[in-house]
């Protein structure tokens, strides 16, 4: 029995050990913090509405992937020796996966396109990209990975879908009126409204905990020449994400205004569960393009405070829909390597 109480606390101090290396000295919103994934890159994990289940995805090769898919398994489970459960088709490439109300979960694939995984370009004349495929759309599957519907069926890009807190509407970004706005419709696809119009990146959209707002990220061109060259991009199929800013409207658009005004990437924004002020990543105040934090804000610009103090690369905060908890992607506990993985924090007001 006491060799038994002494494993135990040599557990205890190890977990400790571990939470108190995961969590620099200035994260005083996070009480405890916990590394779910270990290896490649995984990244954009969901909560399912009873906040049991998340869905993420990632391109780990000891998992056998060549580039993203989705695997969802419970919130707080730990994947170092396990596999998760792959619950999109393992072709193509897939992006932005989100549970809806019944637990069925919906993501943007390339499959129907081509079952192997496009190419991802990354820089063009020395600048950093983001693919845009025009072979994305969006698709409902269960938790065995049966494709249930599809979402969307029209020619370009369709992908970032979010579900409203209410369970009713999804938001999701869309090329089909020839630039990347967003748009609206019905969980089961119907009911397609426009609700951006200005030129330039208007994506990863979330709704807030109300359903009555939604906040995004989005890229503005200033000038022909910035004009010019976002328009060259996009013919190829490619963002610019370097310059983006955080803007917030009201579910059906009106109401637009832009939340801040930085300078340099802000982005992944996520409403906290008061709905009066968002999380973000920014690498708004580095001058060679990382190290990306999480900040806050209030909705109406003021209150900036930084969360995260990685030395990298910390994005994608997620809250479960009862506030207890965070999910978010780091580059933290890595080994030294490139590895982004999920993290999940006890969160602390």
């Amino acid at each position: 029995m006491k060799r038994f109480f002494l494993l135990i606390l040599l557990l205890l101090n190890s977990c400790a050990k571990q939470n108190s290396d995961l969590i620099k000295p200035q994260e005083k919103n996070f009480k405890s913090l916990k590394q779910l994934t270990f290896g490649g890159d995984n990244a954009e994990a969901y909560w399912s509405f009873d906040d049991k289940k998340i869905v993420f995805q990632s391109n780990n090769s000891k998992w056998g992937l060549e580039c993203d898919q989705m695997f969802y398994g419970n919130f707080d489970q730990s994947y170092d020796a396990e596999t998760p459960k792959m619950v999109s088709t393992g072709k193509g490439r897939t992006t932005c996966s989100y549970f809806l109300p019944n637990n069925n979960i919906i993501y943007a694939s390339t499959h129907e396109s081509q079952e192997t995984c496009p190419e991802t370009p990354l820089r063009v004349d020395g600048n950093y990209v983001w693919p845009i495929y025009n072979s994305y759309d969006i698709y409902e599957a269960d938790f065995d990975g049966n494709i249930l519907r599809k979402l969307t069926d029209s020619p370009g890009y369709d992908a970032e879908a979010t579900v409203s807190p209410l369970g009713d509407k999804i938001v999701f970004t869309s090329d089909r009126s020839g630039d990347l706005e967003l748009y609206t419709m019905n969980i089961d696809g119907s009911n397609v409204k426009q609700i951006t119009f200005d030129l330039g990146y208007d994506g990863g959209a979330f709704f807030s905990p109300d359903g009555t707002k939604i906040v995004f990220r989005a890229s503005r061109p200033n000038g022909e020449d910035e004009e010019n060259k976002y328009k060259e991009l996009l013919s190829k199929g490619l963002v610019q994400p370097t310059n983006m800013e955080l803007f917030i409207c009201d579910s059906d658009g009106s109401n637009l205004k832009q939340l801040t005004f930085l300078g340099n990437a802000n982005w992944s924004p996520f409403f906290h569960p008061s709905g009066d002020k968002i999380l973000f990543s920014s690498n708004y105040n580095s001058d060679v393009g990382f190290p990306f934090n999480i900040y806050s804000i209030d909705i109406d610009g003021r209150n900036l405070k930084q969360i995260t103090y990685g030395e990298m690369f910390d994005s994608f905060p997620v809250f479960s829909n009862d506030g207890k908890h965070l999910l978010f992607s780091s580059n933290r506990n890595n080994g030294g390597t490139r590895d982004t993985n999920i993290f999940l924090a006890e969160w602390i007001d």
